[in-house]
């Protein structure tokens, strides 16, 4: 069973985000293990505006590409450059060093309790 983390939110499309600022956000470990091996990384670039819910990057694996959504609206920040470099990271460790970008917000999208977002995807707290 999937692990999600108890301190962040998560967006119903599977991306995570935590209540830093600038917001850290990734893919959840739903998804990386939905997904299988990640193998690219197409993020917004620093600088850039992202809106809550809209498209604003791919993560492709050796079984499919899947849009990421952005959870939240506002200017990106950071892009993890480690991530995009090795996107096999985000198989290792999806919440910790696979961490996508930063994001300064100014409107959140709707947003899941970790407990909403487990009871709906079949993951765990952990």
């Amino acid at each position: 069973m999937s692990t999600v983390l108890p301190d962040l939110r998560y967006s119903a499309e599977h991306e995570w985000i935590d209540s830093a600022s600038p917001a850290r956000i990734g893919i959840s470990q739903v998804a990386v293990e939905a997904l299988g091996d990640v193998v690219y990384l197409d993020l917004p670039e620093a600088g850039s505006t992202v809106t809550a819910g809209e498209v604003c990057g791919e993560v492709e694996s050796t079984k499919s590409v899947s849009e990421l959504f952005s959870p939240v609206t506002g200017t990106v920040v950071e892009v993890n450059a480690e991530a995009v470099d090795n996107p096999a990271v985000l198989n290792e460790d999806p919440y910790g060093a696979g961490w996508l970008f930063t994001v300064e917000v100014s409107e959140e999208g709707p947003l899941l309790s970790a407990q909403e977002y487990a009871d709906a995807n079949g993951g765990e707290l952990g």
